[in-house]
């Protein structure tokens, strides 16, 4: 058979190059006579007409001869170019395999390869992955609706090229958002509108550090962010996290000569920790005292659920050494791709010029859409809405962790955020790999915490997002997990 149908291949494309191979190989010699395409249609099982567009093609490029009707030969001269080709293909030896090619310093620092999300990928039906948002709870009609009348109003000049700073109605509204609703200071001019926090932290990490700089992270800690001051060479000092947060003291004498701390105080990322009030003013005495930098990064700080939100450690700062990273992507959905920067005064030129320089701005449109979703109110009222809802869900997963694990797990963190950190009691950290792998055959993905640590993890832990599930698929998963354990 010259043909299959379990090849993604068009059948007619597979006759083609069958008979086109044949006849370079020699064995349809020049002049030789093709079957008919009746002929050729009945042994290969297809319609002739799928036969038909093979013979087309082999005649137009000089492989055969004959008209529709009258016999269809091999030509007497196959092209010098293609038979020159055939020929040096059969003499060429089999290709080695090519040599790594050079990359520079900084490609040899990225990771190979993104934390993976094997259980979304598999489409597992109870998928605790971290970091997303309750997709159903957002008002996808009327973010579609800002959107379309944005595109209906835009004019020529809303097509060009826009600020590399951001839309400067959107950096107004941030601002506002921000101060009402975090107790962040600052000025319009101060906000930088980047890709998200991957974006933001990159741009910081190339204008503040070079290579062999250190720079104190939290340990455990978020692994894009450590992944982002490694590759830019930065030497990275762990700072255990305890239950009052993270502590410059731990440090040591490396905190006198770090230019930057890398922190989640308002939740900490993944323990749920808050960072004490004595713990902040000391981190801010100290970048003061050493003229360092602080990256607070307030990835979910919207969702607490006991009280009000904690404010903001850029609010508290006086000596303008906090910047303040936010994000869109968490709090309403990942493909928005748009986040944010407060800055000192004296990094906001350097910045805006790295963001520049890096994709000479964000995109228009969802600029333009999230100033009006954010100036109309309907953020605010999303949030609040979602902020009870996530309650309920958080609620439905530590009823479902007590109900089926009880006293095997321990939960970890504040009464806040979009996920949960759970350690197995009396279960080495190295069996964790075997119970990712049979929760997932029970349908229910979960996360090792690992890859947050630059050292070991003190214990078999799993990270739990549950906003983007309802109560009943929470209660569900959590049940399959225990029978998996």
């Amino acid at each position: 058979m010259l043909t299959s149908r379990s090849r993604s291949e068009p059948l007619h494309a597979q006759l083609y190059r069958a008979l086109r191979a044949a006849i370079l190989r020699g064995e349809l010699a020049p002049g030789a006579r093709l079957p008919s395409t009746r002929a050729l249609a009945a042994d290969e099982g297809l319609a002739r007409n799928t036969v038909l567009r093979a013979y087309d093609q082999l005649l137009g490029e000089g492989y055969v001869v004959g008209q529709r009707g009258s016999a269809t030969r091999v030509a007497a001269e196959i092209p010098d170019d293609v038979a020159e080709i055939a020929r040096d293909a059969s003499r060429r030896p089999r290709p080695r395999r090519p040599a790594p090619p050079r990359l520079s310093r900084w490609a040899g620092r990225l990771p190979d390869a993104p934390p993976s999300w094997a259980a979304a990928e598999r489409g597992l039906p109870y998928d605790f992955r971290y970091g997303r948002p309750p997709f159903g709870d957002f008002p996808q009609a009327t973010w579609a609706r800002l959107l379309a009348r944005r595109a209906r109003e835009a004019t020529v000049r809303d097509l060009d090229y826009g600020e590399p700073a951001g839309l400067p109605a959107l950096r107004a509204a941030i601002a506002g958002y921000l101060a009402r609703a975090r107790a962040v200071d600052c000025r319009p001019e101060q906000v930088v509108v980047v890709h998200g926090t991957q974006q933001g932290l990159d741009l910081v990490a190339r204008v503040l550090l070079d290579p062999g700089d250190r720079a104190l992270i939290e340990e455990p800690h978020y692994s894009g962010a450590r992944h982002i001051l490694q590759a830019a060479g930065a030497r990275l000092v762990a700072v255990p996290v305890d239950r009052e947060g993270f502590d410059v003291a731990r440090a040591g004498r490396a905190a006198a000569s770090a230019r930057l701390a890398y922190v989640t105080p308002s939740h900490q990322f993944p323990t749920g920790v808050v960072m004490t009030l004595a713990r902040r003013l000391a981190l801010l005495a100290w970048a003061e005292r050493a003229g360092a930098w602080v990256v607070e990064d307030d990835y979910d700080s919207e969702y607490r659920y006991g009280g009000r939100p904690v404010e903001s450690l850029q609010g508290l700062d006086r000596a303008g050494r906090v910047i303040y990273l936010g994000t869109f992507s968490k709090v309403m959905f990942p493909a928005l791709r748009l986040g944010y920067l407060v800055l000192p005064p004296e990094l906001v030129g350097p910045c805006i010029a790295a963001k520049a320089l890096a994709d000479t701005g964000s995109p228009g449109l969802e600029q333009r859409g999230l100033a009006d979703f954010l100036a109309a109110g309907h953020f605010e009222r999303y949030l609040r809405r979602t902020r009870a809802r996530n309650r309920e869900r958080r609620a439905a997963l530590v009823a479902a962790v007590r109900q089926h694990l009880g006293d095997r797990v321990e939960v970890a963190g504040a009464n806040a955020g979009l996920h949960l950190l759970l350690w197995l009691r009396g279960v080495p950290a190295a069996r964790i790999p075997r119970i990712v792998a049979r929760a997932a055959r029970a349908g229910v993905g979960v996360y090792a915490p690992d890859h947050f640590y630059l050292g070991r993890p003190p214990g078999a832990g799993l990270v739990l997002g549950y906003a983007s599930l309802d109560e009943d698929a929470i209660r569900e998963g959590i049940r399959r997990l225990a029978r998996s354990l």
